[in-house]
């Protein structure tokens, strides 16, 4: 049976599945998850949007196969929204390789722990809706390849939809219906955000059977979660193609993220020795070093020894405490760990990955600072494989 056969059988089956109300399903779900089934709902009508908003699966379907009957390429990209350049940038790749593209906005809840503030997530629907538009008419105005392709709609489910059959679960042990991925899914980020990577894996397998696309974009700041859904989609024999298109970064080196927002000025002039490290590693491989411990003592030597000063109690910071987490070294197929006294073997390279966390100000100065919570911020940078040597 070829791809396109099998992604039409695999539809056409799934559609007999038949057609569900949605219905609310808040007075079931622990106090966490509330809020995120109607979080999307706008304030202009969907009437006025630029795109198609899909609230439901069976509209989505009935498209979809019409587009396999035209012989349509079809690209996807997954956001929680709050839109950022990083996450357009996914947008024009997708724009640029197929005819039709879809983009996703839904929060998830499975992969927000209990204890993490799943309700303070930014929630920026109509500018969402906004930047996707101007992407589409910066792509339509462009003689670049197949500039004639669209956004042609924007999934938007509520947390019934995506989980039909019984409240999602944020316990370790909780009840439904899961996809987990091991050890993979375990490591670095895992270790930190236990249920993080169940949640991803989940919400991916359910929105990639879905939309059933020809290609899926991801970003490389979140790399791991980029290998596990590689990983992922091999296991399962998922027929899509994951392209991951590299960091988006502001131009002191800060990577995107929908996080920075929370960091305020001052402690973002602190963050961005996260990238400085990393690049500071990188440099020295590309140097020649293959040797892992004195690779990762070139990022940890950059939060020793630039801007940031020992406190009394012995930890980092600038106008705040950055507390280091991890800085990794990890074979790029698995994420496992490469240990000090190994060497990069440098026909496979390496990833280098780090996670800082960033307290509140020492010094409130304003009423935005004195309101300052915790920020958690991950980056990497890859070490690319050198041709031609040996290890």
């Amino acid at each position: 049976m070829t791809r396109v056969a099998l992604r039409a059988f695999s539809l056409c089956a799934l559609t007999r599945l038949g057609t569900r109300q949605i219905v609310s399903h808040s007075r079931r779900l622990p106090t966490h998850l509330t809020t995120s089934a109607s979080r999307w709902t706008s304030t202009v009508s969907e009437a006025q949007t630029p795109f198609p908003i899909f609230r439901d699966v069976p509209p989505l379907r009935e498209m979809r196969k019409k587009m396999f009957r035209e012989g349509k390429e079809v690209g996807f990209v997954a956001t929680m929204g709050a839109l950022h350049d990083g996450h357009l940038s996914l947008v024009r790749h997708a724009l640029q390789e197929n005819t039709d593209v879809f983009v996703s906005i839904f929060v998830n809840p499975t992969q927000f722990a209990a204890h993490e503030d799943l309700d303070s997530y930014p929630k920026t629907w109509e500018d969402d809706l906004r930047k996707l538009k101007q992407v589409q008419d910066e792509h339509a105005a462009s003689s670049g390849p197949n500039s004639g392709s669209k956004i042609r709609g924007v999934f938007a489910p509520t947390v019934k939809v995506m989980y039909p059959t019984l409240p999602p679960s944020s316990d370790i042990a909780g009840s439904g219906s899961f996809v987990t991925i091991t050890p993979l899914g375990n490591q670095l980020e895992g270790s930190s955000r236990p249920i993080f990577f169940r949640g991803v894996a989940t919400v991916c397998t359910k929105l990639f059977n879905i939309m059933q696309a020809d290609r899926v974009y991801f970003g490389q700041k979140d790399i791991q979660q980029c290998v596990l859904i590689k990983r992922m989609v091999k296991d399962f024999h998922i027929p899509t193609e994951v392209r991951v298109i590299p960091t988006s970064r502001e131009p002191d080196g800060l990577a995107m993220s929908s996080r920075n927002v929370y960091l305020g000025e001052r402690r973002r002039q602190d963050a961005v020795v996260l990238s400085r490290a990393l690049f500071a590693a990188r440099d020295l491989y590309n140097s020649g070093e293959l040797r892992g411990k004195m690779i990762r003592n070139a990022a940890y030597d950059v939060f020793n020894q630039g801007s940031l000063v020992k406190r009394k109690d012995g930890q980092l910071g600038g106008s705040c405490q950055l507390e280091i987490d991890y800085i990794a070294l990890s074979e790029p197929d698995s994420m496992g760990m490469i240990p000090d006294f190994a060497k990069v073997d440098p026909r496979r390279g390496a990833i280098l990955s780090a996670a800082v966390y960033v307290q509140p100000v020492d010094e409130p100065r304003s009423e935005e600072e004195v309101g300052q919570r915790v920020v958690r911020l991950i980056d990497n940078v890859i070490l690319e494989p050198r041709e031609g040597e040996t290890k």
